[in-house]
This record gives C-alpha cells, structure tokens and sequence, in this order.
C-alpha cells in the first residue's frame, strides 16, 4: 500500500491551541503532524511503555524539551530521536510544523 499525505495542505494553525492530524497509524508506528502557533507548546511528558520517537522539524523554528529543564534548538531539518520513556516536549518560537514518528505507536 502506498499513501500520500500532504501536511502542509493537510493541517492548519491555530491561536488556541497546536493543530495535529493524524498521517499514518499501524500496528507498526503511527506518524503525527502537529502545528504549533507561535508560543504553543507540547509540555515535557513521557510514555511508560518501550520504544522509540522521532521528531522532525519541517518548518518553523523552536525549542525540543527535555528531562532536567534540557533545552535544544529545533530548526528546519532537525531531528530529535528519543526513547519513549525518555521525557521530551517541544515549544515553538515561530508557527512550527513538525512530524513525530513513534514506534511502536501509542
């Protein structure tokens, strides 16, 4: 099977709160899309279960979160890659659209 979503036409923005669309969920990995206004954020959490996570950032600028009040530049381009235990967030400093890969999905 071969899919095709377009997130950019796909997913908006929004003042109230971040945007996610739903772009791939299997019994594999389930791929996200969330959009972030300008100062939105998806607070430092963690998921009590094995794995792993990606985030890419496709647009936009901001902060990936991490355990201890860590903070990384996330930039068009990078990655972040996390255990899913491993607490992780992401704060946007500009509208930011990014896509998370989790596997095996939650």
């Amino acid at each position: 099977m071969i899919k095709r979503i377009e997130v950019f036409k796909e997913n908006s923005f929004s003042d109230k709160s971040f945007k996610k669309l739903i772009v791939h969920d299997s019994s594999d990995f389930k791929i996200l899309n969330f959009n972030f206004s300008a100062g939105q954020e998806l607070p430092i959490h963690s998921h009590d279960i094995d794995g792993q996570l990606s985030i890419v950032v496709l647009e936009g600028s901001g902060e990936f979160l991490g355990k201890d009040n860590s903070v990384f530049p996330a930039n068009p381009g990078d990655v972040l890659i996390s255990d899913i235990r491993e607490p992780h967030g992401i704060k946007a400093k500009t509208n930011m659209r990014v896509l998370v890969t989790i596997a095996p999905p939650i």
